[in-house]
């Protein structure tokens, strides 16, 4: 197999590697021209995805933001042809997959959207690694969902990834669900260690810190990005949460016991019933 990649952060790093390692043939493109030469110097990646050798792949991943995948894809269209699988790994779906299904139907080139639901604070290709994907799950839209040929085609090609669980669902379902597993919880945890207090916490802090504050630590640029392209779901997610941290507030500015703890065991039970002990 060859698979092509463009963009060799930790996304598209972690899956060249992954390919690399698995046997297969991968081609790369990123704009920074040291990352792609330090990838081939490597060894993980054999040459430059190119128009000429762009239609001879059997994957290409685009593993870059939302408006460069639609950027590069308007551009890259004619040179793509009928072989290629197309999937773009970018953080929301609608933006992308709108632009891009009729560019696919027009140029008659195969393209699905995806998200690959593993990830970690760092960036880079430095931080890239092999494993990043064994176990995880794999978000595919499709453009058509009877297509069950292609579906399985698709989880072929993924295979050297090692994802745990491909799951199939349309732009607007992705971009709802990921507003509060994702994005919900970089925004939180950003805002959460503005607090002047984070500047003495050493000594004072242990994993419930480390949990929230992990995320904290991002790449402003692009997640600014996605949190705009998704800010109907992101700010409905954004409005419940204001609004039940009011409760807590009220509740403790009250001295309201019996409310308080009747709001902890809410959050309790709602924890149990979503995701088990």
């Amino acid at each position: 197999m060859t698979v092509g990649i463009v963009g060799l952060g930790l996304i598209g790093g972690s899956f060249a590697k992954a390919y690399f390692e698995a046997g297969e043939t991968v081609l790369a493109y990123d704009a920074d021209k040291s990352v792609l030469d330090f990838a081939k110097l490597s060894g993980v990646v054999s040459g430059e995805l190119n128009e000429e050798n762009m239609s001879t792949c059997d994957l290409v991943l685009l593993c870059i933001c939302p408006a460069a995948a639609v950027e590069f894809l308007r551009y890259a269209a004619p040179f793509i042809g009928p072989k290629p699988v197309v999937i773009d790994c970018c953080g929301t779906k609608r933006t992308v997959c709108e632009a891009v299904f009729p560019l696919a139907k027009e140029y008659g080139f195969t393209y699905l959207g995806g998200h690959p639901m593993a990830g970690n604070h760092n960036s880079g290709f430095k931080y890239a690694r092999a494993n990043l994907y064994k176990g995880a799950p794999m978000v595919i839209v499709p453009a058509d969902f009877d297509d069950i040929l292609l579906l399985d085609k698709v989880k072929q090609l993924l295979a050297p990834a090692g994802f745990g669980r491909i799951s199939v669902t349309t732009a607007e379902k992705h971009d709802e669900m990921i507003a509060f597993t994702s994005q919900m919880a970089h925004v939180v945890s950003n805002a959460y260690i503005k607090s002047p207090t984070a500047l003495s916490h050493k000594g004072f802090s242990a994993g419930s810190y480390k949990d929230l504050t992990r995320v904290a630590w991002l790449n402003p640029t692009m997640w600014a990005e996605l949190f705009l392209e998704n800010k109907d779901f992101l700010l409905s997610e954004l409005d419940f949460f204001i609004a039940s941290l009011q409760q807590y507030r009220d509740a403790m500015a009250a001295d309201d016991l019996s409310t308080l703890t009747q709001l902890l065991d809410d959050g309790r039970r709602r924890k149990e019933e979503v995701d088990g002990r």
